[in-house]
């Protein structure tokens, strides 16, 4: 099984880096709408090349477009806010994204702890 795969030491503290980084950005989802997910953001944009050949990396892929996609959907809510008559809209898109982004946090937590890339 995956979870049983014994791994070096260097896997094992990009693993726990990658863990870390999943939580800060779900605290900061929680707390901030995701505002602050910069921080992390920035972080998994310098770790991730030394993970490369790593189950790992592909972890910080999939939190780096979990961010973009996210900012994306927040921003289009936004347009759609502005204009008065997409409101309705503008606040499904936001519900829409907030559930989406959750499910990928979680998703990611999981596999991550089951030694499992993300696809």
């Amino acid at each position: 099984m995956a979870s049983e795969l014994v791994m070096d030491g260097q896997v094992a503290s990009a693993k726990n880096t990658a863990w870390w980084l999943y939580i800060i950005h779900a605290v900061s989802f929680v707390f901030s709408l995701g505002a602050f997910s910069f921080i992390p953001l920035i972080i998994n944009y310098v770790k991730r090349p030394e993970t490369a050949g790593t189950f790992v990396h592909s972890h910080h892929s999939w939190q780096i477009r979990s961010f973009w996609w996210y900012l994306v959907w927040m921003v289009i809510g936004g347009a759609l806010w502005i204009t008065i008559i997409g409101i309705p809209l503008a606040i499904v898109i936001w519900c829409g994204a907030w559930l989406w982004k959750a499910y990928r946090l979680i998703k990611g937590l999981v596999d991550l702890n089951e030694n499992r890339a993300m696809p």
